[in-house]
C-alpha cells in the first residue's frame, strides 16, 4: 500500500513573521507550504493535512470580545470550530488548485473534527497554548491586569495563552480513514480539533481550550497507521540551547535523545516542546519517522536532505 504521510502546517506555514495575517497573505503562503503535498501526491503517497490555528483563533477571540454586547459570546471550543471551517476551506481550495495545475486528479476533503480530552486534565488549569498576535510587554501587562494569562513565546514576544489539554482521540477518525482509503486527501484535526469531553450521560460537551495541533496530529496519525509526519514550522531544524550562545542544530535525533533533551528543558512548552512530545508519542506507537523543517525546505526534507529527523531508538 502507498505510504501515508501526515503534513502538519504550523503557524509559519500560514502567516510569516512580520505579516498582518490577511487572507491574501495566508493564501499565498499556503501555495508555498503545500508544494510538498503536491510532490508527495505525484509520487503516489496518501496524504492527510493538519494545521495549527494559534493566530487565527486568537483573532476570532479579539473579534468576539470587541463585539461583546452587540453579538453573542463565543466560547473557545466554538472559536476553534470557526477556525477549522475558515482554514479548512483555504487549505482545500489552494491545494485543489495546485493539484489541478500539476495535472493530478485527486479530491481534497476538509472536515470539521472533534477531539476528546479528559475533563479533569490538570493542563486545563494551567494555560500554556499561545494564541493571537504577538504583544509588547506593555500590552501583555494590560491583558494580565484584565485577568488574562500571558507568557513570553520562545524569545519572540508576548502572547495570550489558553488551556491546552492532552488529546485522547479524534471523534471522526473513522470518517477520515474512509476518505483516505477512498483516495481523498483529507484536511482534518485543524487547530488540534474542537475540544470535547465525554459527559456523564454518554454524550459529548465542549471544553474551553485549544489543543496543540502536533499532539492531536500524532494521536490521529497513530490511529490511521501513518508512516511519517512532516511538521512544517518556523525553523529548518530543531535546536538545542535555542536563543543561547550554545545554540546548535540537530539533523537526526532518536526518541531516547528526544526524551532526555525535553527533560533538560531544551524545548519551550508553547513552541518546540509539543512537537517533541508529539514525535515521542508517534514513534512510541508505531510511527516510522517524524520530520521537522520549514515550508521552504519541506521537499528536500521529504527526501532526507534537510530538516531534523526523529526516529525510534
Amino acid at each position: 500500500m502507498p505510504e501515508l504521510t501526515l503534513v502538519a502546517l504550523g503557524g509559519n506555514a500560514l502567516i510569516r513573521a512580520g505579516q498582518r495575517g490577511t487572507l491574501d497573505e495566508q493564501a499565498e503562503n499556503l501555495d508555498r507550504s503545500l508544494a510538498v503535498a503536491v510532490r508527495l501526491v505525484q509520487r503516489d503517497h496518501r496524504i492527510v493535512v493538519t494545521h495549527g490555528n494559534g493566530p487565527q483563533v486568537g483573532h476570532i477571540l479579539l473579534r468576539a470580545e470587541a463585539a461583546r454586547g452587540q453579538a453573542y459570546d463565543l466560547p473557545l471550543d466554538v472559536c476553534v470550530a470557526q477556525s477549522q471551517g475558515e482554514m479548512g476551506y483555504l487549505i482545500a481550495q489552494r491545494l485543489q488548485n495546485l493539484l489541478r495545475v500539476a495535472g493530478v486528479g485527486r479530491h481534497v476533503a476538509a472536515i470539521v473534527t472533534r477531539t476528546v480530552v479528559d475533563r479533569d486534565d490538570p493542563r486545563l488549569a494551567e494555560p500554556s497554548k499561545p494564541v493571537g498576535p504577538f504583544l509588547t510587554a506593555e500590552q501583555a501587562e494590560t491583558l494580565r491586569r484584565q485577568g488574562m494569562s500571558v507568557m513570553e513565546d520562545a524569545h519572540r514576544g508576548w502572547r495570550r495563552v489558553v488551556p491546552s489539554p492532552w488529546p485522547l482521540r479524534v471523534v471522526e477518525e473513522d470518517g477520515v480513514r474512509r476518505l483516505v482509503d477512498a483516495g481523498a486527501i483529507v484536511v482534518a484535526a485543524g487547530g488540534g480539533g474542537i475540544p470535547v469531553y465525554e459527559a456523564a450521560d454518554g454524550g459529548l460537551a465542549g471544553v474551553e481550550a485549544v489543543i496543540d495541533k502536533d499532539l492531536t496530529g500524532a494521536v490521529l496519525a497513530t490511529a490511521l497507521g501513518v508512516d511519517r509526519i512532516l511538521d512544517l514550522t518556523a525553523v529548518e531544524r530543531v535546536k538545542l540551547g535555542f536563543g543561547s550562545p550554545e545554540e546548535r542544530d540537530i539533523e537526526r535525533m532518536t526518541v531516547t535523545e528526544a526524551r532526555r533533551y525535553l527533560a533538560e528543558g531544551h524545548f519551550a512548552p508553547g513552541s518546540m516542546g509539543p512537537k517533541i512530545e508529539a514525535a515521542i508519542w508517534f514513534l512510541d506507537h508505531g510511527g516510522r519517522q517524524f520530520v521537522v523543517t520549514t515550508p521552504e525546505q519541506a521537499v528536500a526534507a521529504s527526501e532526507g536532505k534537510a530538516g531534523t529527523r526523529i526516529v525510534s531508538g
